[in-house]
């Protein structure tokens, strides 16, 4: 064999570090320790004989080989993905595992006993649900089915909107209605909706508390910390805490039901989209407050 034969596992190494910036980041992605892919990375650059990356503090630079290559993978990656999509989109049975992708908030205010009833209306299907408010890249199976508040979900994304999550003032039942401390999300948390809102009306300038996870939110309203905007089907089912006013119109964000189109007819995911629709159109009350 050529010692300079490259392999596709060359490549995806090579693909990982270039668009991670470092070996940490590539080797959370592959799986594999830094330690191991600082090895790999040095036997392809002796194979081939040239340097592939310029390494410095700021991480992991890809020269014009580094970049070629990435770019060589990157076309390989998606037609394997695409592959593995097509053959996944004939599985007809009513088993196997479905992965999931949601938010803390939609997970522990509404999907968890949707899910619970999933489960016990299709045994044989597993599901495993990854929490996290970035939307993950369902063009290579980081999920199969993404459940998520957005305004605009990806165009190569296929589903439907299943409710609009409304949004209200909430603060704890007992305290005064003049109470002038309020709640924020922090910068983390990537709420410009929510900032702007409260810099229009004059709110921010009162944010005591910052914290970047809507349930820290809730939990701060619910100690006493402050008024916050918080999601009605969440706070509404809190009894310590009381609405203030109508929900905020411009405020108020579409939930949608994602995946991608290579998948929406493999039988155990088409089961579960159209099982979730259905208990949260069920739940449009609840959602839209």
């Amino acid at each position: 064999m050529n010692e300079q034969t490259l392999h596709w596992e060359d490549l995806r190494v090579v693909l990982a570090i270039a668009e991670a910036g470092s070996l940490s980041g590539a080797g959370r992605r592959l799986g594999a320790s830094h330690a191991t892919l600082f090895r790999r990375l040095n036997a392809i650059e002796r194979r081939l004989g040239v340097r592939l990356f310029e390494r410095s503090r700021r991480g992991y630079a890809p020269t014009a080989a580094g970049e070629e290559l990435a770019a060589t993978g990157e076309r390989i990656e998606a037609e394997v993905l695409g592959a593995e999509r097509r053959v996944v989109g004939r599985d007809l049975r009513l088993s196997g595992t479905v992965r999931v992708t949601t938010t803390d908030t939609l997970l522990m205010g509404l999907l968890s006993p949707i899910l619970a009833d999933f489960r016990r209306a299709h045994p044989q299907i597993v599901l495993e649900v990854a929490v996290s408010n970035q939307l993950f890249n369902l063009s290579r199976r980081d999920a199969d089915v993404a459940i998520r508040p957005t305004a605009s979900p990806p165009e190569y994304l296929v589903g439907r909107q299943v409710g609009i999550i409304a949004q209200a003032v909430y603060a704890r039942r007992h305290d005064p209605p003049g109470a002038e401390t309020w709640v924020g999300p922090d910068r983390h948390l990537g709420y410009a909706p929510l900032e702007a809102w409260m810099a229009r009306t004059g709110v921010a300038a009162q944010c005591c508390y910052r914290v970047d996870t809507l349930l820290g939110m809730l939990a701060a309203v619910r100690d006493g910390m402050g008024r916050g905007v918080l999601p009605c089907y969440l706070a509404d089912a809190e009894p310590t805490l009381a609405r203030q006013g109508e929900p905020i119109a411009e405020l108020a964000t579409d939930l949608w039901l994602l995946t991608h189109p290579d998948l929406r007819r493999v039988a155990r995911i088409r089961a579960f989209l159209a099982f979730v629709a259905e208990a949260l159109g069920e739940r449009r009350a609840q959602l839209g407050g």
